[in-house]
């Protein structure tokens, strides 16, 4: 398992590597890609996906996705929620009393949950010296995840949520939360001494790991909650040893907006 596990990872940075450094059109495919399936997994968790409704959040998912190519990223999340939330509107009066409302605001938590969040790393690449500034989230979502899970074997004793994840422990979110700071340190020193205009900053690169750090691992336990709600292991098997896109991608999901957001400001 862990070998297979171990490729996979290899494979996966690779794959990102090559993304990241080209941008542009083939990020944004790529991540539009990455987004259905993972809303498709997503749906199929909480057994949603084998209904018509699901259409109208994956309509949502490429409406939005294509408006990022015309307009401000304000306005595509802007027209994609109120387009999608008059959809729904429109659906629950054709169909009522098939839906209860809770459906309908699954359905679009899922859109927000998935494709929405997933397009700051499209978006973090597109901004000025993103180049740069994207991998800072590779560092405090998956540097984080790594670190935090070598802590947690070496020195973890105490328990952090025994009930939602008990293989964690509070030591190895120090861990992982320090290790990803360092990794933001060490980042931004090289990308300093490479390239003097990448805009790197020390100071800021570690205070934007150290505050995705944290969201990261929020991420993670809020994926293994619903997970949990609904009784299911992994989202998927895409991705040998790590399961599915949402299983790999679950401390990303929540880090990336945070990240697009500092560095929009900060930077």
């Amino acid at each position: 398992m862990f070998k297979t596990r171990l490729i996979s990872g290899i494979i996966l940075v690779a794959a990102a590597l090559a993304l990241i450094l080209t941008g542009g059109k083939v990020l944004w495919g790529a991540m539009l890609l990455i987004s259905a399936v993972g809303l498709y997994e997503f749906y199929k968790a909480i057994r949603l996906f084998w209904d018509k409704i699901a259409v109208l959040g994956f309509v949502a998912l490429i409406a939005y996705y294509i408006l990022l190519l015309f307009v401000t990223p304000d306005r595509a999340l802007a027209l994609m929620t109120i387009g999608l939330l008059v959809l729904l509107m429109v659906f629950l009066v054709i169909t009522y009393p098939s839906y209860q409302i809770s459906q309908l605001g699954t359905l679009m938590f899922g859109v927000f949950y998935v494709p929405v969040t997933l397009s700051f790393i499209y978006l973090t690449r597109d901004l000025p010296h993103g180049k740069c500034l994207v991998w800072l989230i590779v560092l405090a979502s998956w540097g984080c995840d790594t670190l935090a899970y070598c802590t947690g074997m070496l020195i973890g004793k105490h328990k952090m949520t025994p009930r939602l994840s008990p293989k964690k422990t509070i030591e190895g979110a120090v861990g992982g939360v320090l290790g990803a700071v360092l990794l933001g340190v060490i980042y931004a020193a090289i990308m300093r001494a490479a390239s003097p205009a990448s805009g790197a900053h020390i100071g800021w690169f570690a205070l934007i790991c150290f505050v995705g750090a944290i969201i990261s691992q929020f991420g993670d336990l809020a994926a293994s909650a619903i997970k949990r709600s609904f009784d299911i292991k992994d989202y998927g098997n895409l991705i040998p040893g790590h399961g599915g896109i949402l299983d790999r991608f679950d401390s990303v999901i929540i880090t990336a907006p945070v990240i697009y957001f500092l560095a929009l400001y900060l930077f």
